[in-house]
């Protein structure tokens, strides 16, 4: 890397910590995990989005898990983006993801090694968000991707991510339930995807929609784990509305509902 390219991702770096120390984080760990975050491979994949002109500016944590971290960018013409990238040395990450993987036809012969565990697991969010969006679910839209990194259409403003309905319950929870049902159905039937973690915790309201996202673990409906899965996003979802006040469909009827051809959900 020129000492160019490394002194742009050292200024966006300091600005990530800057904006992390805002958080009221230990720092100490913030650090170590800016570090882990930002290692050699990664900073040639953010290099590369910031010369082609992806994204023009990197800027705070959105969110922070053990999986990944959402940080907040713009093109250069303004545009909002949320850039994910997936921790590459996350051990307790690479055990939970392969039973998502295993048994996806997309994703034969995929090497055991974590960094090629990780890159595949953000091919697979990307390649989801796509099947969705074209489906007609309302999904964070696909920018770009490339080995642990997942750039999206960031859902929010001024970088401040729209909250989840477990953060903010919907003002009409039937409404916007029917709407999930359907956007259920549609995923199932026209994306041929089935969510798998489907909860309040990973559905928003922005602008008037609804909208679905972490689909990274989502897996085609003919993975053998799609009808257990569907199963378990079914009872989430009516746990969380009628704890809102909605009187839900049984689980054995939502079912037929989003699987079967012709039935109105």
């Amino acid at each position: 890397m020129s000492r160019k390219a490394r002194e742009r991702i050292d200024r966006q770096e300091k600005t990530v910590e800057r904006r992390d120390r805002m958080l009221n984080h230990d720092f100490t760990s913030e650090r170590a995990t800016i570090e882990e975050v930002f290692d050699q491979s990664t900073r040639m994949v953010l290099y590369r989005f910031l010369s082609t002109g992806v994204i023009n500016e990197l800027n705070g944590v959105v969110s922070a898990g053990k999986e990944a971290r959402v940080y907040w960018g713009r093109t250069k013409t303004g545009e909002e983006r949320a850039v994910k990238i997936y921790l590459t040395s996350s051990a307790e990450f690479k055990k939970g993801m392969m039973m998502y993987i295993e048994g996806d036809y997309r994703f034969k012969n995929v090497k055991r090694d974590t960094r090629s565990l990780i890159s595949t697991w953000a091919q697979k969010e990307f390649r989801n968000l796509e099947a969705a969006t074209k489906a007609n679910v309302r999904v964070p839209k696909p920018i770009a991707v490339e080995r642990n990194i997942v750039i999206m259409e960031f859902i929010g403003k001024d970088g401040v991510s729209a909250p989840s309905l477990k953060e903010q319950p919907p003002e009409n929870p039937w409404k916007t339930y029917r709407a999930l049902l359907t956007y259920m159905k549609r995923l199932y039937q026209k994306a041929e995807l089935v969510h798998g973690d489907l909860s309040e915790y990973n559905l928003m309201a922005w602008k008037g929609k609804l909208i679905m996202f972490d689909m990274s673990q989502s897996v085609p409906t003919s993975h053998p784990l799609a009808q257990f899965l569907l199963e378990r996003d079914i009872t989430n979802v009516n746990k969380f509305f009628s704890r809102q006040g909605v009187q839900v469909l049984p689980n054995e009827i939502i079912y037929r509902q989003v699987t079967e051809q012709n039935v109105k959900a």
